[in-house]
């Protein structure tokens, strides 16, 4: 029974690198996860969405005013209800991941490691359809009729004179230097 749980304990070093990926997902929450950056001769300085994980920020207003000719819906922290409750996931990944430090055991961060990359996942998929819903449902009733589009969740993209520039933020490379850093007592304490 003993050598069991001595197979299945971390380092101390591991523990500590488990740690520094806690600290590194709660100073994500500060920094922009994703922006999209709007170019057209009229803006050649560029407009901006910034996406943090509980807010909106950038040229929101100019930006909505400019797609109501075409027909899309306004960008708005109330269109996006994912960033009312995100940063308390991410709080509580963070909880995790410290308490995965402290526990030193390997099935936990296996655990740990798997709900990271659920919530991943789910992640991407969620801000694929909500880009879809935004350039798909097109209203009718719009002065210019484009066709529906999906713009990238990272990548370039032309609509009429504006041409698209989708970025992940600052905060998604916080995000993944501390999976990797949840990554690397995998390897490094494989042979315990």
């Amino acid at each position: 029974m003993n050598d069991s749980r001595k197979r299945h304990k971390l380092s101390i070093t591991s523990s500590l690198l488990i740690t520094v990926s806690a600290i590194l997902i709660v100073v994500s929450l500060f920094f922009p996860w994703w922006k999209m950056v709007f170019y057209a001769p009229q803006y050649p300085e560029g407009l901006n969405i910034i996406v943090y994980p509980n807010k909106l920020q950038g040229e929101i207003d100019i930006i909505n005013g400019l797609n109501h000719y075409i027909g899309m819906s306004n960008f708005s922290k109330e269109n996006f209800p994912e960033l009312s409750y995100l940063s308390y996931l991410i709080g509580g990944l963070a909880v995790l991941t410290l308490l995965t430090a402290i526990l030193r055991n390997k099935k936990v961060l296996y655990g740990l490691i798997g709900i990271i990359t659920i919530g991943g996942v789910v992640g991407v998929l969620d801000l694929h359809f909500a880009l879809q819903k935004y350039g798909t449902n097109l209203s009718p009733k719009a002065p210019i009729k484009i066709d529906p589009f999906v713009p990238p969740i990272i990548g370039q993209n032309t609509v009429a004179n504006f041409t698209t520039h989708s970025l992940l933020g600052t905060g998604i490379y916080f995000v993944i230097a501390a999976f990797i850093l949840l990554l690397i007592p995998l390897w490094k304490d494989r042979k315990k």
